[in-house]
């Protein structure tokens, strides 16, 4: 009996988000497919919340970082799909797509965004382990005897 209702949840995002600009964000191994419109402010993730969603409150605030900085915290609507990485990650790359969204729906805060450096990709992933190494950089432990 939840499940339909969880399932007409979802199907309701998706009539509302017709009108919608749409951006993609990436950060280390996550991929964020966002769906801004004007709206109340609301963040959908995944179907969910964004306040139930992540569990940290430094994501939380990084997720509305970007309409922080244009001082319009309410006058958007959000509905994102993450795949890949941690929480860290996956907020990352929502604030990559978001920002990327605002700068199609007004060019004006292109500067804005771009001087927080939130248009920019954080290029930055985990580096490969090495052969005869423990990690990427870190060796065995040395013992003489």
């Amino acid at each position: 009996m939840e499940n339909t209702q969880t399932n007409s949840k979802l199907s309701k995002l998706k009539l509302d988000f017709k009108d919608s600009k749409y951006a993609t964000g990436r950060r280390k191994t996550s991929i964020a497919k966002i769906w801004l419109k004007k709206g109340s402010g609301k963040i959908y993730v995944n179907g969910k919340l964004f306040s139930d969603y992540f569990a940290n409150d430094n994501h939380k605030m990084q997720v509305t970082r970007p309409f922080d900085i244009i001082n319009q915290p309410t006058s958007y609507d959000v509905r994102c799909t993450v795949k890949g990485g941690g929480p860290t990650g996956q907020a990352g790359a929502m604030v990559h797509g978001i920002s990327k969204a605002l700068v199609m729906f007004d060019e004006n805060l292109k500067s804005t965004l771009k001087s927080e450096k939130l248009t920019t990709r954080d290029s930055r992933a985990v580096e490969r382990k090495k052969p005869g190494r423990r990690k990427a950089r870190r060796s065995f432990q040395f013992s003489k005897r």
